[in-house]
This record gives structure tokens, sequence and C-alpha cells, in this order.
């Protein structure tokens, strides 16, 4: 359904852009995401541009032409949706990484979107600023992040990236540029195109350029690292302190085991292991912010004690720079340090209800002991979202897609009838659409692909992708 690139059509697209490569130039990286288990393809011709009018020129070439496109940022994405699965030509929006402007009268800043997540967030911290979301990917570009809505560790107090997104700049299909969005905070001005857009991992159109909120940094910020016996018990504390009128930045979740992984991983051991001779089963790793070292020091020591009394083993409070950095970089290195010791890997971050988070758990692990898989859990306690990793070093690829797919078809359809859905932050890409389907049903799936048959009339701008099966 789609047209190979001729000598003629790649004329054309080196006349409007000198950052062009083919053949065995293009990058082999762009073959694949963070998650090559779904697949692997390379594009026909690769393009760096480095503004919105040089990635409208290629599009509008490859629309005219009938050639697939597909978007692609820092390539950290974890469901196959910069995978370019029809050849065609990938836009590599990386090297469009300028941060160009704060406006801090109306508390947002002007970015490309190649800006590196961990760039901004540092940018804005030397402002006295916070860009709050915070997924655990760093080296993202904001594009993605926004193409995907990652939430992130602070979505349980600040949201998700979707509530900082104010305006963005879009290269439609056809190659049209448009703007979504305005710097103010409320709008009911029609349909929200913007809102549209986030999330649709590149079906819609082509994120080049955002306007997004900023916010005061707060003065204070300490980690509580928290032991419990057993997960469920952990987990259990987690609606307590909603209840105590307590509003933590982060609360995440995570077993012995991934920690035992991701401490091999980064050398260092931060989190205890045995209190009192007891085995620890499972952690809480709590952020706590404020204005001043009284405001957090109060909240500290009412975690502490809403903790201990729900079960707790103790409570480790990192309250420096340094024991900050110690505390999360076990949590950071969560993903690397699977990768390292894994020779097969597939993962998902369904999210469910908060109070349903333990019993879920609970269910996933049975199934997947059932499944004979390996599973290495842990996610965001504060708003229900989850990852959970399957993992083997001795099964044949065939055999592992097979059990993985089953231990899926069993979990997803769990946590629909718990009233939780397929991915919080990470997407749909091309390896959950079967899983999608399932469970928000043909009528929905139908829509949304009526919607990219509005934005995308000829079907080429990451074609596979999230609603639309070839």
């Amino acid at each position: 359904m789609y047209n190979q690139l001729t000598e003629e059509i790649i004329r054309q697209i080196r006349a409007v852009s000198d950052h062009v490569t083919t053949g065995e130039d293009i990058n082999p990286d762009y073959a694949k995401d963070e998650m090559p288990i779904y697949g692997t393809k390379m594009p026909e011709l690769a393009v760096q541009p480095r503004s919105t009018e040089e990635v409208a020129a290629v599009v509008k070439i490859c629309y005219e032409n009938n050639i697939p496109v597909t978007p692609r940022g820092a390539g950290t994405g974890l469901v196959g949706g910069a995978v370019p699965l029809y050849g065609g030509v990938l836009i590599d929006l990386s090297r469009m990484n300028r941060i160009k402007s704060y406006d801090m009268e109306n508390f947002v800043v002007e970015v490309e979107a190649g800006v590196l997540l961990n760039d901004l967030a540092a940018d804005a911290r030397s402002r006295g600023m916070l860009y709050p979301p915070d997924p655990g990917e760093k080296f993202a570009c904001l594009g993605g992040n926004v193409a995907t809505n990652a939430g992130g560790m602070r979505a349980v107090k600040y949201g998700a990236t979707r509530d900082y997104v104010r305006a963005m700049t879009v290269v439609l299909p056809t190659g049209e540029i448009t703007h979504f969005g305005s710097t103010v905070s409320k709008t009911s001005s029609g349909y929200s195109l913007l809102n549209l857009m986030i999330g649709s991992e590149g079906t819609l159109g082509i994120i080049t350029e955002l306007t997004l909120k900023i916010i005061p940094a707060p003065k204070n910020v300490v980690s509580l690292i928290i032991p419990f016996t057993d997960l469920e018990t952990a987990l259990a504390t987690v609606p307590k302190f909603k209840m105590a009128h307590m509003n933590p930045q982060a609360i995440e979740f995570m077993e012995r085991e991934i920690i035992l992984v991701s401490e091999r991983y980064v050398g260092k051991a931060v989190f205890p292991k045995d209190m009192d001779g007891q085995e620890v089963g499972a952690y809480l790793l709590i952020t706590l912010d404020g204005n001043s070292e009284e405001e957090v020091g109060a909240l500290t020591e009412k975690a502490a004690e809403l903790v201990l009394e729900a079960g707790a083993m103790d409570v480790l409070v990192a309250d420096t720079p340094a024991k900050l950095a110690d505390a999360w970089a076990a949590r950071s290195s969560f993903l690397e340090a699977i990768m390292e010791e894994t020779t097969l890997l597939d993962e998902c971050d369904v999210v469910v209800p908060v109070n349903r988070i333990a019993d879920y758990m609970k269910f996933v692990n049975k199934v997947g002991g059932e499944c004979g898989l390996v599973i290495k859990s842990f996610g965001h306690a504060g708003d229900g979202n989850i990852h959970i990793y399957q993992c083997s070093n001795d099964l044949s690829r065939d055999e592992f897609v097979k059990r993985v797919d089953r231990f899926f078809d069993i979990i997803y359809k769990k946590a629909t009838d718990m009233g939780g859905l397929v991915s919080g932050e990470h997407g749909i890409g091309s390896g959950k659409i079967k899983y999608l389907a399932d469970s928000v049903g043909e009528t929905n799936m139908a829509l949304m692909e009526g919607i990219k048959r509005v934005f995308d009339p000829k079907m080429i701008l990451n074609p596979g992708k999230v609603c639309y099966r070839i």
C-alpha cells in the first residue's frame, strides 16, 4: 500500500534537507527502540532536521509520493513506537534541541521537541524553577514524553506531562504546519486538538516545538526509604497518606529482588536487606518537598509515624544531596539493571486503582509463575502505574513470546476488570495494540482509527501503531 523510495524522491528530499542518510550510512539504532522484542526494521532514508520548516518540507514530499514516515526522538520507548515498520523515511528530531526562551511572568518555557528531559530539568533548576514531569528515563526527548504522555514519579503530586503542555507546533502528515494551544492556562475554545495530540505517539502529527508550564522549585526535598516485610503491607500504607492530608512528591514501591538486581548494577548498597534479623520483602521510596526545613521536617515526622503504625520495619531519611542521589540511583537504574542480567525481556506498564495494587500484584506474581516466567516489578504506588517485567535467560525466543502473550492476556483482562488501563505512560506503539483493543473494545478502536484518518488521509504517519493495524 506504500510506495518505495526512488532516486528521484531521494533527490527531492536532499534538495530540502542537508541532513539525509541512506543505505549503510543510516544509524543501525534507528531499526529499534529500547525493547527490540517488538521487532526491528531499518528505514530506507533518515533525516535529522534542524527546523520545523525542514520537517514540513520532507513530510510534504512523502505525502505526495505515499511514503511512510516514522518520527523519532532519543529512541527510549518500550513498545516499538519508533520502529519504522514499513521502511520509508525516518525523521530523527533529536538535533532540534534548543531551549528557546523562558517567560517567567507566565511560567512557561519554549523548547524544541528534541530537548532532553534531563537538560530542561537542569536548566530550569538553575533558574529556581521546576519542570515537574519526571519519567524514569531522563535522557528521553521532550517531544517523545509528550507524544506518550509520560508521567513519571512526581505525577502523584504534580500530575502527568499532559498537565504541563500549554502549546505546540505540529507538522501534519500533509506537510502543513499548524499550532495547537496557547500560553494561557485555561480554555473552552472548541475541541482540544492540543490534548488529542498529547499521547498520540506520532500517529496524528509530528510535534516539533513545545510551550511547557514550569513552577517555582520547592526549596527543600527529602526522601524516605521505608522497608516492609512484604509488598502487601507496604502498598496498604499508600492510601493513608491521602487520608492524612499529606501530599508526597513521589511514592514508589519496589520488591526486594529488583533492588538486589539494581544495586548489583550500580555497585552500591543503599537499601537495608534485613532488620533485626528479619528479611525485608519490599520497600516504599517516598519524596516530600516544601519551602522550609521546618515544613519538610514536620512532614517527615508525620510520615514516619504513619508508616511505622502501618507496619513499616523502619524509616531511613535521605536529607542531603549525596543521600538523595544514592537513594534514587538504584530506582533510576531498574531497567538498565534488568537488561544487564536478562537475555529475553518484555514489559508492561499497566495502571490500576491505587487501592487495588496489592491484590493485582499478588495476582500478577501468581500468573507469572504459572506461565513459567520470572517477574520483576516496581512502580508508582501513588497513582497505580505498575511496571512489570517478564524475564528469561533459558527460553527460546518463540517460547518466550508465546508465554508472555498468554501472561498479558490474563493480567490485562484482570486490570480491566479492576477498572484499570493497558498503559499508564509508555504508550501502545505496535506492541500493545491487541491488548488495547481487548481492553477498550472495537467501538473505541474504530473511533480512534477514524480520528487517525481525519489527520492522516493516506495513513503514512507512523503506520501500524496505537490503533491502526495493517
